[in-house]
């Protein structure tokens, strides 16, 4: 049986706009809208198998409905152009789709949709109607079911006629008449002032029509009576005005509207521009949503224990391969099986991991131990550890297709195989949650389905090989991936494997000491309130701080007052209380996060937590450590500090040797402003925050007091991350002016500074990125977003990024170089950490003065700046005594 499915085109792309949160792919053009009308239109074509499909659309903003009301919609605000500029993308999108779509001059969407519906009346056809504007009602009956959008954008709620009598006791043609009572704001339709949708029902359950309604005025009392008289006009106009105009002149054949089904190549060449990921990963464009592997048939062989020493043969000098790890810490990860491309023929090898592991597949061990077999795959650092851990040495990468598909897109947090196929047009392959499933429902398939999806991994990185290098080119990060980040993942491989030994009784020691701690803090805290209460509760704490001792509440909510941090510290001069449950949250935190935490982590085999560094998370370049996190350990406090003490060298009579860069950023400020008195300050290796100081507030470095130092640093490092005025006055505890008035002196000494965050903006504005000064980029779409706060971001972004991403480029340059060196020059000394600016090695007593040497200089010399790079060194007997 025939169906026609019509969409109020502009109802539901204003509805997926304000349903969904402003997203914009990498080239700055906003999705949100399209985002949502497509997972609309995908689900209608899934749920209702239409035979005739139709979006309408309004043409222009004046209708024939002006020249009765010329305020007709005046009380709209104005389209965001956020929205305006994706009902192009909208149309392009239905092009692809293949559903036609219509507008007329001078006519709503809605005159179009009601003269359809009227043919489908009299013609007995079938038809839903989908939008987000109740006025559609009047439009229901036997033959049409209109669907309003509720939550979101693709739930509805379907009326017929029966329906709408249900709900408002009223027929569909009556919709008018409540309109034409209550009217509707957001079409600026006057209605009667005063009637509400309670009051309009109550008068047309009563007398059926807003005629009926004026006819019998005379009758009512008080102030009703006076304001439908009153009104009488307006009345009978919102009536009009919400009337639905059924015979416009347009092609009602139904063979126009005929839906055939979307064009696959269109749709997903419109899903790449747009960058919709999952649903590129979901459909088949072969025609359907199912098993979009069948698409490219691969010739696979699952290896068995007599194939597995001709495998190793074929396999020869170079080729791509996939090795699938199972589970988040790779510390702590199960290999399921790994695949393996064979040029010669063709093929796909399958190896189980068993078989991989046993007597028997020595000779594959000893392939991917060989570093003068070429090997790419994906994510190497992952699984090298994974390997490693199981006694095999990966060796010999030479492209991974992770690390370049960051480093061509940074912003991108969930990069998969599968994703890259749809990204760069490579052959369908399905997500690993449809093949593995997802969370407690996670299984490996049979091993048919498993060798099949992981010889398509093979077979995607195999593909995208050469596309990867080829945009790492383009974008002149070749040398940013090869000499940079591909040796980085060995480096950073090797160091977690090593790990770093922890004193585990110093550890428990220093908890019993903070569990002492809170116990005095907690009888003080409740001595100072009076009572005992929850403190980890905000809803008991509230009702004692606010209610109980009176101290200043901000605005008291549903689920009670605020105590989040920033409360506390504008509360602390008011009461000792608050500096003491400041004070206990901190050690808390100390307790649950370092203490408990880390010694969860010690592997009981070596006595040491073995982190992981995430090579591929930070849009700066910078590195994330997890399992545990070393890199926050909250060294501000003394507390914090004291856990750096059950950190020591793994052999007796070594050291652990620290290195920290002193003042990286601002150093990679001077250069890349080239601003004259920043330069002249770290040439003459002065103090950078006296010098500026001195500059700012026009004094000699001998008039420069502790104050005027203070300021200087907050402003150095917050220029650095693009601080604001009221950042500054936070910072300073001064006035936003007077913070403003120390930005603007600063700018008026460091012209340079000034000069170079104006320019960089200006770049970014005309490229869409920025770089650092290896090349690496970082996109930033909203920078000409018309949001004044998103455009503003992007902006402080455009002048950190640069300083930020080039300081973490050169640490990262110092660990590839100093695991060079020590392996050249044969030392027994080992790189244990990275943290921040920061270098942790373990030594052996006789390297010591060899090394407080060796290490700054790699450090310094590590990218030739116009400013030198400064590392200063320090050593003990753990890594709390080496700062």
């Amino acid at each position: 049986m025939d169906k026609l499915v019509i969409i109020d085109g502009n109802s539901i792309a204003s509805r997926a706009f304000y349903a969904l949160p402003l997203l914009s792919n990498s080239s700055g053009l906003h999705t949100n809208a399209v985002y949502g009308f497509t997972t609309m239109l995908l689900k209608l074509i899934e749920e209702e198998k239409p035979t005739h499909f139709l979006v309408a659309f309004d043409a222009g903003k004046v209708t024939f409905r002006h020249k009765e009301y010329t305020e007709y919609k005046g009380g709209r605000a104005k389209t965001p152009p956020e929205l305006s500029e994706q009902f192009p993308l909208i149309k392009e999108l239905l092009k692809a789709f293949q559903i036609p779509q219509f507008e007329l001059q001078g006519y709503e969407a809605d005159d179009i949709i009601g003269t359809l519906t009227r043919v489908a009346d009299e013609s007995g056809k079938q038809v839903l109607l989908v939008s987000g504007d109740k006025d559609m009602l009047q439009l229901s009956s036997d033959q049409v079911t209109v669907a309003i959008t509720r939550k979101g954008i693709t739930e509805v709620e379907r009326y017929n006629p029966a329906e709408i009598m249900e709900k408002y006791g009223l027929e569909p043609k009556q919709i008018v008449d409540l309109k034409g009572l209550m009217g509707d704001t957001s079409d600026n339709i006057p209605g009667i002032p005063g009637v509400g949708e309670k009051t309009a029902l109550k008068l047309l359950h009563e007398y059926g029509s807003v005629e009926e309604v004026l006819a019998h005025a005379a009758e009512m009392k008080g102030k009703m009576k006076e304001k439908i008289e009153e009104h009488a006009k307006d009345a009978m106009m919102s009536k009009e005005l919400a009337t639905i105009f059924r015979e416009v002149p347009m092609d009602t054949d139904w063979a126009t509207f005929r839906y055939e089904g979307y064009d696959g190549q269109a749709l997903s060449s419109m899903f790449r521009k747009l960058e919709f990921k999952t649903l590129l990963e979901k459909m088949d464009f072969s025609g359907g949503e199912a098993d979009i592997e069948s698409a490219v048939s691969l010739d696979i062989e699952v290896i068995s224990e007599a194939g597995i020493s001709g495998l190793a043969h074929a396999l020869g000098d170079s080729t791509s391969l996939h090795i699938e790890i199972v589970g988040e810490n790779p510390h702590h990860s199960e290999v399921a099986g790994v695949a393996f491309y064979l040029a010669d023929g063709d093929k796909y090898a399958y190896v189980p991991f068993e078989l991989l592991m046993s007597e028997a597949g020595q000779p594959i061990q000893d392939w991917l131990s060989d570093e003068s077999k070429k090997k790419q795959l994906f994510d190497q650092h992952r699984a090298e550890l994974a390997l490693a851990w199981h006694g095999v040495r990966l060796r010999g990468v030479d492209f991974d297709v992770l690390l370049a598909a960051y480093l061509l897109d940074p912003t991108e947090s969930t990069l998969t195989v599968s994703g890259l196929a749809f990204k760069y047009g490579l052959p369908g392959i399905r997500p690993d949650e449809d093949v593995f499933g997802k969370g407690a429902k996670f299984r490996l398939p049979e091993l048919a389905a498993l060798s099949e999806h992981l010889c398509r991994k093979a077979d995607t990185i195999r593909r995208a090989v050469p596309v990867l290098r080829e945009e790492l080119e383009k974008g002149e990060m070749h040398r940013l991936f090869y000499e940079l980040e591909l040796p980085l993942a060995g480096v950073l491989a090797e160091m977690e494997l090593r790990g770093i030994k922890v004193d585990a009784a110093g550890l428990r020691q220093l908890g019993d000491e903070i569990a002492g701690q809170l116990e005095g803090i907690m009888a003080r805290i409740y001595q100072l309130a009076g009572c005992e209460f929850n403190i980890n509760s905000p809803k008991q704490l509230g009702e004692i701080l606010f209610e109980k001792l009176g101290l200043p509440a901000s605005k008291k909510t549903k689920t009670g007052y605020s105590t989040d941090a920033e409360v506390l510290e504008r509360l602390a001069p008011y009461s000792e209380i608050v500096g003491q449950i400041l004070q206990y949250r901190q050690l808390a935190k100390l307790q649950s996060t370092y203490i408990e935490g880390l010694l969860k982590e010690v592997r009981p085999e070596t006595g040491k937590v073995h982190t992981y560094y995430r090579q591929t998370i930070a849009a700066t370049g910078r590195l994330s450590s997890q399992y545990p996190n070393l890199q926050n350990i909250p060294i501000r406090l003394e507390e914090g500090r004291k856990i750096r003490k059950v950190f020591v060298p793994s052999e007796p009579g070594w050291y652990i040797l620290a290195a920290d860069y002193s003042q990286i950023e601002l150093r990679v400020l001077a250069h890349i402003s080239q601003d004259e008195k920043l330069k002249e300050a770290f040439l003459q290796n002065m103090d950078i925050h006296t010098k500026t100081a001195m500059d700012v507030f026009g004094v000699q470095e001998s008039e420069v007091d502790s104050n005027m130092r203070r300021s200087a640093k907050a402003v150095n490092f917050g220029i650095v991350y693009g601080i604001s005025d009221y950042g500054l006055s936070q910072n300073l505890a001064i006035t936003r002016k007077e913070a403003a008035s120390f930005i603007e002196q600063y700018f008026a000494v460091f012209q340079g500074v000034r000069t170079y965050m104006d320019d960089i903006v200006k770049d970014a504005r005309r490229d869409g990125y920025v770089t650092t000064l290896l090349q690496r980029r970082r996109y930033l779409p909203e920078i000409t977003a018309s949001n004044f706060n998103l455009r503003s971001f992007a902006e402080r972004t455009a002048m950190n990024s640069p300083i930020q991403g080039s300081a973490a480029d050169i640490i990262k340059l110092a660990m590839v170089q100093m695991a060079e060196r020590l392996k050249a020059d044969g030392l027994k000394s080992r790189m244990l950490l990275q943290v921040h600016d920061e270098l942790v090695f373990e030594v052996p007593e006789e390297e010591l003065e060899l090394m407080k040497r060796i290490v700054p200089e790699v450090m310094a010399d590590a990218l030739k700046l116009d400013v030198p790079l400064q590392a200063d060194v320090d050593y003990g007997l753990t890594w709390y005594d080496a700062k």
